[in-house]
């Protein structure tokens, strides 16, 4: 009786001196997740309208280049996604016209080698270089308005910037309803009244252009002018004399 006693007494001591312990070992809790790339397929394919851009993409292999330009970038990026709307809306043909290498340089057109959030586009100093070239001249966006309304220019094209498929750091993707078409990689025509380079100044005229086109030109009318008035002086003078025979 008395061995059973003790026993039990130093069974009563061990679980009392371990069960603190055991209790105070709570599981770990799981850390987060860590992130896995941006899939821009997905992001576009969630937004359920832009196919053809996706095409696009695809077929200019930039949808392979974008994520490995991305890893290695600490800027960041941001994206024009424009909707099949707006691929729709293009002349017909357009798309058809261009080379190889004018298409890379459309799609690149669409892409900031940069992120920027909404806030960023309004205060940007214009214009802003895009991943098709240099910041200067038609290979730049030009960005206006206020932060619930962007407006995004190429000197050919002007349209608001709709919503965001993604905004967070490092990858902005926006939605436009119209393709941005660049100036000088498709040659489309500048807005009437302006400059070629897109300055807003009005085209200079060849020389004479614009007489010889209207078919009046001065050397013609001046010429004319003195024809007749030749004519009038030398029939007043044969009037004259004819006065005193």
């Amino acid at each position: 009786m008395a061995a059973s006693s003790s026993q039990f007494i130093l069974l009563t001591l061990m679980i009392t001196t371990l069960l603190p312990s055991t209790l105070s070992q709570s599981p770990t809790a799981p850390g987060p997740a860590p992130a896995g790339p941006i899939n821009l397929t997905a992001i576009l394919v969630g937004g359920g309208q832009f196919t053809s851009f996706l095409l696009l993409l695809n077929k200019t292999r930039v949808l392979d280049q974008l994520p490995n330009q991305l890893n290695n970038s600490n800027q960041g990026m941001t994206l024009f996604a424009p909707t099949d709307n707006a691929f729709l809306n293009l002349p017909s043909g357009t798309l058809n016209d261009l080379s190889e290498d004018k298409k890379v340089k459309l799609v690149l057109y669409h892409v900031l080698p940069k992120y920027y959030s909404m806030d960023d586009l309004v205060t940007v100093s214009n214009p802003v270089p895009t991943q098709a070239g240099s910041d200067h001249g038609s290979l730049g966006l030009n960005f206006t308005g206020r932060a619930n309304q962007v407006n995004v220019s190429t000197g050919v094209v002007e349209t608001q910037i709709n919503n965001a498929l993604r905004k967070d750091f490092p990858f902005a993707v926006y939605v436009v309803d119209k393709v941005l078409l660049p100036l000088e990689s498709t040659g489309a025509p500048a807005p009437e009244g302006s400059s070629p380079s897109g300055d807003g100044k009005p085209a200079a005229k060849a020389p004479g252009s614009s007489a010889a086109a209207d078919g009046d030109s001065p050397a013609k009318n001046g010429g004319g002018r003195m024809v007749d008035m030749g004519l009038g002086l030398a029939g007043g003078l044969l009037l004259f004399c004819m006065a005193f025979l």
